[in-house]
């Protein structure tokens, strides 16, 4: 199977304009992340697709760069027009604001693929801030490991446990985060672009609750990885000081 590793790159960002451009530890944020996307084993070619000249010019002197027009609702919407001139079976998604993303958990998004149409990424919650913090995804899944449901608030809601202290409500179930990694099929991707904002993903505004309200069931890799990601300027810091510290590149 041939997989592409695509991450969509904007320059335009409300919180931290230029974003892909920041320079961490000397090199451009973009250059982190396709350098670890390049360790994965899984990945055919590593491509950056950007509505940006600035972002091709710096981009294009360590991996393929494809210009996508700027109109795109969501990630995956330009990621699609990408995958729509290339040839290829699947595709992953990366977020393009986590230099330290593990080429292992994108590794196993691709490799959940061989039996779905489509594959995310999750990790039990570990800490207490996270349960009840709107900016980070929860999501339930079935007992053969596909997504139930995505969701800016706790789920599930634990009823005998709810008035409990945070911590014995993360003792009583394994709630789980999940993380912006995605894997599609070709022609999964290419359909789902063509629906409509769907309603609940137009109320919680995440878009792989399209995929679910159109039928398409998406596998949930469980992995023992956390995500750091480069949302504000001063996480540049942040994520220099954990590249010191871990001899990281």
């Amino acid at each position: 199977m041939k997989i592409l590793g695509i991450i969509p790159a904007r320059f335009a960002s409300t919180r931290f304009p230029g974003k892909p451009l920041a320079l961490i530890a000397g090199k451009p944020l973009i250059q982190h992340v396709v350098e670890q996307c390049q360790h994965a084993k899984s990945l055919s070619e590593v491509i950056v697709a950007t509505d940006d000249t600035r972002i091709w010019e710096v981009a294009q002197n360590f991996c393929r760069v494809e210009m996508t027009r700027p109109e795109h609702p969501s990630g995956s919407d330009r990621i699609a027009e990408v995958c729509e001139r290339c040839k290829c079976d699947a595709v992953v998604n990366i977020q393009g604001d986590e230099p330290l993303i593990d080429p292992a958990v994108i590794d196993a998004v691709a490799n959940a693929l061989a039996q779905n149409e489509m594959s995310t990424a999750a990790t039990p919650i570990k800490n207490l801030s996270e349960l009840d913090n709107p900016n980070v995804v929860k999501v339930v899944v079935n007992a053969a490991g596909r997504a139930l449901y995505f969701s800016r608030r706790t789920i599930p809601y634990l009823r005998e446990a709810a008035s409990r202290p945070v911590p014995e409500q993360l003792a009583a179930f394994p709630f789980l985060k999940h993380l912006g990694i995605y894997g599609f099929r070709r022609e999964t991707l290419l359909r789902l672009v063509k629906f409509p904002v769907s309603p609940l993903e137009n109320a919680e505004k995440l878009e792989q609750l399209r995929a679910l309200e159109n039928g398409i069931q998406i596998a949930v890799v469980k992995v023992n990885y956390d995500s750091i990601g480069v949302d504000m300027p001063e996480d540049v810091k942040r994520v220099e000081k954990i590249l010191t510290t871990n001899g990281h590149r």
